[in-house]
């Protein structure tokens, strides 16, 4: 019988939760092509202001590996590797090959998925294809939701400790490369190899905190200055 308080057992309802609530956004998101084509738009149009801004980080010999990460497998225009689906597949699995700092990994990134999701879905149906900077800030105002934003951007220090916490655990490292093979047989691949991005790249870094709070105190002044008519941090 499972501890209801074990640490484990508590990761594992939080990642159930999610996948639950990722799949309903998804669901709902992405009924029309023409919807999906608008959020590729917004995503490819975030990207590159996301790399603007942290261009010091992606070039930093120390913190460029887990920009990459955030950047990439986080907030690219693609669809990112931890897919609900996926998840839901082989949640057996996560059970008994990760530790529940590494289940509460792929919890946060999929709240973080879902959430972006949808905030991402009512900004693409107020902006036409040729949106600039100023509509891009008209567009994050009238989508409002502005507890929503504060927590995209508290994900992201989770994540960071999350990562760092995952760096830490005993054996985890050849416990991944242990399942790499399996991974791929049961065809989740890409999520072994997002779990394995965010290990190196945190794992290269050494302490993560400088990097987490730098990336998270700069989105959330955009997000300030966005919601208070300020549209200047998009183009700075």
């Amino acid at each position: 019988m499972e501890n209801e308080n074990d640490p484990k057992t508590i990761a594992v309802q939080r990642l159930e939760s999610q996948l639950a609530r990722a799949t309903e956004v998804r669901t709902a998101t992405r009924r029309t092509e023409f919807a999906q084509e608008a959020r590729m738009r917004l995503r490819e149009w975030q990207a590159t202001r996301l790399a603007r801004t942290h261009a010091d980080l992606l070039a930093h010999p120390q913190y460029s590996a887990a920009a990459r990460f955030f950047l990439a497998d986080l907030y690219g225009p693609q669809d990112h590797s931890v897919d609900a689906q996926t998840v839901w597949r082989v949640l057996p699995l996560m059970k008994k090959g990760l530790p529940a700092s590494g289940i509460e990994t792929v919890a946060d990134a999929i709240e973080l998925d879902a959430l972006s999701e949808s905030l991402d879905a009512e900004m693409a149906a107020l902006l036409d294809p040729e949106g600039d900077a100023r509509a891009y800030g008209e567009a994050y105002r009238r989508t409002g939701r502005r507890d929503d934003r504060a927590r995209q951007i508290e994900l992201i220090r989770h994540l960071g400790h999350r990562l760092e916490d995952l760096v830490k655990a005993p054996m985890i490292g050849f416990a991944l490369k242990a399942m790499r093979k399996p991974a791929e047989i049961a065809g989740f691949g890409p999520l072994q190899a997002f779990l394995e991005r965010g290990y190196v790249a945190f794992r290269q870094m050494g302490d993560a905190r400088d990097f987490v709070e730098i990336v998270a105190i700069r989105e959330e002044a955009i997000s300030v200055a966005l919601f208070s008519g300020d549209d200047s941090p998009l183009t700075g």
